[in-house]
């Protein structure tokens, strides 16, 4: 006859399953972070290779062209949409290749459009006023996973008047492979949870407003970036000034603590925010005191008090010699 268990010998087994699971359950999410990271990494690599390839086609030039190009739209869905419109001259803009889009910029020399998907991060499809119905359904835009640092390669606004103002959107480096002094440190993409740009913002001098063709410059300072990257109470645009070296990284908004960059070399590294931040300059550095940094996240601002500082040793950025 077979001896059964005891009510105390299965009490026994139950609690060491649990105190296993209490110990492997965080282990498996760890690797599973890791894992997310390492294959994000990867995707980013791919991005900043077909940037060089770009470029190697093109006199050294980096992309920036605005073109409406039928049958575009980086979501499949969209690509024999019939309307409204051409998906181009007005909302939603499915078929427009520009700074939005960047991604077509390079997409002769990518095998997926997946590969601009972080896979640490949801696909956004936050609703605008251009995209009624979000920014991947109706507009085909991926948000949410890698930015270009724009003012590395400059924009271009020029579909249906390239007269206005504004329109030509030119790198304060020029534009060009060549023209970066330390392509090993400086940043071509940055992993972004952004829901609306696929870019990191640009400015621009305010004197320079209604001119056709201005030159742009990175948009960074430090209190944004820790605005937008840190833990703060109310998630304001208050106090941006103070000093934020206790916050911690926000978890709705930074994935494993830390972001993904790309380099102009093509090559990669994971930043912790704060190694991130310091490699950022602050608001006074960059002889910004007056900028409206509230104002950042919407594209494109004015510097209201002239150029700003670009010889301050942040090569992040571009910044400096």
């Amino acid at each position: 006859m077979k001896q059964a268990f005891t009510l105390i010998e299965l009490l026994v087994v139950i609690a060491i399953v649990s105190i296993l699971a209490a110990v492997l359950f965080p282990v498996f999410a760890r690797a599973k972070v890791s894992a997310k990271k390492t294959t994000g990494i990867s995707h980013q690599k791919q991005i900043g290779i077909g940037f060089i390839l770009y470029a190697g086609d093109s006199d050294d030039m980096y992309p920036r062209q605005d073109d409406c190009v039928p049958g575009s739209s980086l979501n499949p869905a969209l690509r024999s949409n019939p309307g409204p419109g051409d998906g181009c001259s007005s909302a939603p803009f499915y078929n427009r290749t520009n700074h939005y889009s960047f991604q077509k910029w390079i997409m002769p020399y990518m095998k997926s459009s997946g590969l601009f998907l972080h896979p640490g991060r949801s696909l956004n499809n936050l609703e605008t006023a251009s995209c009624l119905n979000g920014q991947w359904t109706s507009c085909g835009q991926i948000t949410g996973s890698f930015a270009l640092n724009l003012s590395i390669t400059g924009a271009l606004n020029v579909y249906g008047n390239p007269d206005r103002a504004n329109a030509y959107r030119n790198s304060f480096l020029g534009g060009s492979m060549g023209a970066i002094s330390r392509p090993a440190e400086t940043m071509i993409l940055l992993e972004t949870g952004n829901p609306v740009l696929a870019y990191a913002p640009t400015a621009f001098d305010d004197a320079d407003r209604s001119n056709n063709s201005v030159t742009h410059y990175p948009a960074a300072f430090r209190e944004i970036y820790a605005h937008e990257l840190l833990e703060e109470p109310g998630d304001n645009c208050t106090g941006l000034m103070q000093d934020m070296t206790g916050a911690s990284a926000d978890e709705n908004r930074v994935f494993a603590d830390g972001l993904i960059i790309g380099y102009t070399d093509s090559h990669v590294k994971f930043l912790p925010v704060r190694e991130f931040l310091a490699k950022t300059p602050s608001v006074l550095e960059y002889g910004m005191p007056k900028f409206d940094y509230c104002g950042i996240s919407s594209g494109s601002n004015a510097f209201t008090n002239g150029k700003p500082n670009v010889g301050i040793n942040y090569p992040l950025w571009g910044l400096g010699d």
